[in-house]
């Protein structure tokens, strides 16, 4: 029987899936069990903030949004929901600056915290949202103890391999 998800994994086209099935990937090495869903801000409003108020209910903690070109999904879904939402801008026409800036730029009183565009900004979403659950489950907190040691070592494995 799987667990029931914890984080919502957003994009707004399968276009996108690529990149946020990094996020995935991540949140499964912190054994963070989540949920992937394509939803529109523009093509499918209705059923998007039908989502986004009723994450809670079903046990959701953390949304990670991934959104390209005007980048309204984060934004859409974090006016309709007190849950933290982590929006992950895509590369697009501008190289993902257009969706960068759409994502950092929310208005007062509706935060969207922002990472990096693409395959970078999805694992650190997923760390971030991983963070976010650290605070409650000591097993999380503890692979990401772990994680923190292991990126350590990889950091003395290269300087070793410099040397030789």
């Amino acid at each position: 029987m799987s667990k029931k998800p914890v984080v919502s994994i957003i994009m707004g086209s399968d276009s996108d899936m690529e990149v946020m099935r990094e996020a995935g990937k991540t949140l499964d090495k912190f054994g963070i069990p989540c949920e992937i869903k394509i939803l529109s801000a523009h093509r499918s409003p209705d059923m998007t903030s039908g989502f986004a108020k009723s994450a809670r209910k079903k046990g959701i903690k953390v949304i990670i949004a991934g959104a390209g070109g005007a980048a309204h999904l984060a934004g859409i879904v974090a006016a309709h929901t007190t849950l933290p939402v982590i929006g992950v801008p895509m590369e697009g026409k501008l190289n993902g600056l257009d969706s960068l800036l759409s994502t950092v730029q929310m208005p007062s009183g509706v935060p969207v915290a922002t990472v990096a565009v693409g395959k970078a900004g999805a694992v650190n979403a997923a760390i971030l949202a991983a963070e976010m659950i650290s605070l409650f489950d000591k097993k999380v907190e503890a692979r990401l103890e772990s994680h923190k040691k292991e990126l350590a070592e990889s950091i003395k494995e290269k300087n070793k391999k410099i040397k030789k």
